[in-house]
């Protein structure tokens, strides 16, 4: 016999671990949704402007806008690049922590940057 906490908890929970293609409480959000990680957002960058915003779900940055390589914090402010595009940009530890490794996206099959 489950104990009713967990049985309540699992029932919460269903509709947030339904399938990818589908919509759930906590994960598969749409952009411009709350967000507290950015594995909630179906575009996987949970987005906020400062240190003060609320985070909410944003798309990734297309070739030529800002963006951060990778967040350790799983909330950013700069989303990173699209499938296909890299952020140049600092990589150090440094930026990662402080979180101000900000770069552009760029393709890196683009000849014309080398």
């Amino acid at each position: 016999v489950l104990p009713a906490c967990l049985l309540l908890a699992l029932l919460l929970l269903a509709p947030a671990l339904a399938a990818e293609h589908e919509r759930g409480l906590v994960v598969n959000l749409d952009t411009g949704e709350l967000c507290l990680q950015s594995v909630q957002c179906k575009s996987g960058c949970c987005h906020r402007a400062n240190g003060l915003s609320l985070a909410r779900c944003a798309p990734k940055a297309a070739e030529s806008q800002e963006c951060s390589p990778k967040s350790i914090y799983g909330v950013y402010y700069k989303c990173p690049c699209e499938r296909g595009l890299t952020c140049d940009a600092d990589k150090s530890i440094v930026g990662s922590i402080t979180n101000s490794n900000f770069g552009v996206c760029v393709d890196p099959q683009d000849s014309s940057r080398r």
